[in-house]
């Protein structure tokens, strides 16, 4: 039986890992066993920061709805727990939108949530 070569196969399989590696920098772009290594830790990379792009908004929104709401005299919670008790049911990206575009938007929303506290 004749022994088999695989250069075809192992041709294609280099070009694929070196066309995932097209623009690293050095020879992460042109020698394909450090491209190898480098495209397999940017894909586990890709996958976790596609995860931690959730926490990282969510982490934004709060931040921008804080600052809104210490400018009337709110901390973030205690917004938040008076939108609750007000039976207002907004998102924190939504929140986050009208802090910044629609300033008085927010403040009634923040005057709401503080009536409701004093109840």
């Amino acid at each position: 039986m004749p022994r088999t070569k695989g250069g075809i196969v192992t041709r294609r399989r280099h070009k694929k890992i070196l066309k995932l590696a097209k623009g690293y920098f050095g020879s992460k772009h042109t020698l394909y066993k450090t491209a190898n290594a480098q495209v397999m830790k940017s894909l586990s990379y890709a996958y976790r920061d596609r995860k931690r792009r959730k926490r990282d908004f969510r982490k934004l929104w709060i931040t921008r709805i804080n600052a809104g709401a210490r400018l009337n005299n709110l901390s973030y919670s205690q917004l938040m727990h008076g939108l609750k008790l007000a039976n207002i049911e907004i998102n924190r990206k939504m929140l986050s939108e009208l802090a910044i575009h629609d300033v008085e938007g927010f403040k009634s929303l923040c005057d709401t949530a503080k009536a409701a506290l004093a109840k």
